[in-house]
């Protein structure tokens, strides 16, 4: 990079998974210049988040970016942070302008910025990719300083679990008595499943009835009995995490929404036996970390959307009604059947007694 300059930084205020898909663009940096980059995101889960990957640096948290900047301490302070780091090589990934008038007012000339909404979109291409060829591109400011991205990433988003995040998980699983043993994830719930009092509104187009669900949860006791069942989500997720679970009338069900802060959640996807989600962050965060993952979409594209990438171990499923993309022309059986698709595992045998 060039002498004096700032090292990379990279600006996305959006939720869990697209974050999770952003790690793309942050290890394509990482890998093309030899430093680490520093964050600035919405989200306070984003810190433990990316707390476990050698190619982050700082991370800075915007928590609201409508508050008015006289009012908001928080923003100044952020603002005073990028005054102190200098101009470097900055890519901004929203599709508003928060970080840019923050940029601005820290006197960051747009000469060191890459806009994301330069960059032509593609319905075809996959978001890693996306932000992968997003990191190709150089300021004007800084052409000719910056090195060409020479090595290319893997497809696929990147977690990594801290040694902290690991105790913290065995702490848990201690606590709920679940160590050693065998579980399936299931997120049922998504963001439009908290707003409101109606699971089922039209615009909840990522909304999988609950006595699927239930009818899921039935069909894997039976094929893997010995294997527990761990419902997550949001604490506002808890009512319809209790509904499945009493439609599925089966032994073996933890419930544990708003329980999981992101230091113990990763560590359990990545220790899960599988995990089954509507398209949401912990679907991305799972797939990335090695997670077998079963996602069912409604109208969003698996091409832009495959959890955690073109090369994760996922199958993201999608359905029809009446010719048009709807999460409800999702059958179990086609869950099923794309978990043992995925994961090479097929219903364990049952012991069979002979008639005396």
């Amino acid at each position: 990079m060039g002498a004096g300059a700032a090292r990379p930084l990279v600006i996305r205020c959006g939720g869990l998974g697209e974050v999770v898909l952003l790690t793309a663009l942050i290890e394509q940096l990482h890998a093309r210049t030899g430093e680490r980059v520093d964050v600035i995101s919405s989200g306070p889960w984003t810190q433990p988040l990316l707390a476990g990957l050698p190619s982050v640096g700082d991370v800075q948290v915007l928590v609201s970016r409508n508050t008015p900047y006289w009012l908001d301490l928080r923003q100044q302070r952020l603002v005073r942070w990028l005054r102190e780091r200098g101009a470097g090589p900055t890519w901004c990934c929203d599709n508003h302008d928060a970080g840019r008038t923050l940029l601005r007012r820290a006197g960051i000339a747009d000469g060191y910025i890459i806009d994301s909404r330069s960059l032509p979109f593609d319905m075809t291409e996959h978001f890693v990719d996306r932000w992968t060829r997003l990191a190709t591109l150089t300021p004007a400011a800084l052409e000719g300083l910056l090195p060409p991205a020479t090595v290319r990433v893997p497809r696929a988003a990147r977690l990594q679990i801290s040694p902290t995040q690991d105790a913290a998980h065995r702490d848990w699983l201690r606590a709920h008595g679940l160590q050693e043993r065998r579980y399936f994830a299931i997120q049922a719930g998504n963001k439009r499943s908290t707003r409101g009092l109606l699971r089922r509104r039209p615009t909840n187009t990522k909304h999988w009835p609950e006595d699927r669900w239930a009818a899921l949860i039935r069909a894997l006791r039976e094929r893997y009995p010995d294997t527990a069942i761990v419902l997550l989500g949001v604490r506002h997720e808890h009512a319809l995490n209790t509904d499945i679970a009493r439609l599925a009338g089966v032994r073996d069900i933890h419930s544990l929404a708003g329980e999981l802060a992101v230091p113990v959640l990763l560590p359990l996807l990545r220790s899960a036996r599988g995990m089954f989600s509507v398209d949401t962050g912990p679907a991305h965060a799972a797939a990335v970390l090695g997670c077998p993952t079963v996602a069912l979409f409604g109208e969003a594209s698996p091409a832009l959307y495959r959890p955690g990438g073109v090369e994760t171990p996922a199958i993201a499923l999608t359905g029809e009604i009446d010719g048009r993309p709807n999460i409800r022309g999702i059958s179990v059986e086609s869950v099923l059947a794309a978990w043992e698709e995925l994961s090479g595992h097929k219903p364990e045998p049952q012991e069979v007694v002979a008639p005396s």
